[in-house]
């Protein structure tokens, strides 16, 4: 049997060889772990051009349609989750490549929009940078959370667990998205309001709509222009769906308190970027979905679902 070429992408944390069983594939594949992110699409493409498998980590390399045609012994393509808004999936079927993907155990997103909330109301983790700096005192005056309300944009199953977990710590909550029906937040135990209310009264934002052509600046200059200047805004759906210049506006001119940004249009974060110069921004690398429980879980379905295409039983797929 010809042996096949299978590219792991994206390994930042140099993982997945450790969390999964690859020996199980091992006869028939010859596997590469890239690392580090790749500069372009032309540096993409030269360096996967010789493979046949390809596992791609969430949407850190896009698969655009010109990434197919530039890779003519690609068959198989897994990405970790059943969606990835980066790859073209019309694409992948015209070039005849099989995508498929691997499904959740738990969603780690929620507790990190806890953790960002709590950073921005109490300076955690500022605080603690200072007391390992030798400072004496605080410097920080907290923000209590309960009783305050959290508005809610998209209340899907993470918008619902947020949800659930902010009342837990006491919060009001709120929610709207463009589909949203009072019926459906009475059934989750949370407020309707339109996207004007929620915008002008909610003390902290958190947005958890998928990304789309319909969702993309969905948070835009007048929304930001809406909140009350004690409020924060947290992310950790996805860049776009924000506009990153009205948000950079907001708080470099301190319209609002503060924010709280897992994700960025642009990832990895460029070092140079205004962004890390904001000392009333929480920023995190896209942390969202990086729990060893996570990582263990995609890439041995990743395991599972090459073996499985070889024997002529692709699962989980994508088109």
């Amino acid at each position: 049997m010809t042996r096949l070429r299978c590219a792991i992408l994206d390994d930042y944390l140099d993982v997945a060889l450790k969390v999964a069983d690859w020996s199980q594939i091992a006869d028939r594949v010859d596997v590469t772990v890239f690392n580090q992110p790749f500069a372009n699409a032309e540096t993409a493409a030269s360096a996967l051009k010789d493979f046949e498998i390809i596992c791609a980590m969430r949407e850190r390399t896009p698969f655009p349609r010109t990434m197919f045609a530039a890779l003519p012994k690609l068959k198989l393509l897994i990405t970790s989750g059943m969606r990835n808004a980066a790859i073209d999936m019309e694409a992948a079927k015209d070039h005849g490549v099989v995508l498929c993907g691997t499904q959740w155990g738990r969603d780690p997103t929620a507790p990190l929009t806890m953790g960002l909330i709590l950073e921005l109301t109490r300076n955690i983790g500022r605080e603690n940078a200072r007391m390992h700096a030798g400072e004496p005192l605080q410097k920080f005056v907290g923000m209590e959370i309960e009783g305050r309300t959290l508005g809610v944009i998209g209340l899907g199953k993470l918008g619902t667990k947020v949800s659930k977990l902010a009342q837990a710590f006491g919060m009001n909550v709120i929610a709207w998205s463009p589909n949203l029906t009072p019926e459906k937040c009475a059934e989750a135990g949370v407020g309707y309001a339109s996207k004007e209310e929620l915008f002008a009264t909610a003390d902290i934002i958190t947005v958890h709509v998928v990304l789309g052509p319909r969702s993309r600046g969905l948070v835009g200059r007048e929304d930001l222009a809406r909140m009350k200047p004690t409020a924060y805004l947290v992310n950790t759906a996805r860049g776009p769906i924000v506009d990153e210049g009205a948000l950079l506006e907001a708080l470099t001119q301190n319209k609002i308190a503060g924010a709280g940004i897992d994700v960025f249009s642009v990832e990895p974060l460029p070092v140079d970027h205004p962004f890390r110069k904001l000392d009333n921004l929480v920023l995190t690398p896209h942390l969202g979905y990086v729990t060893e429980d996570s990582f263990r879980n995609h890439y041995r379905q990743m395991v599972e679902g090459i073996d499985a295409w070889f024997k002529g039983e692709a699962t989980r797929k994508l088109a």
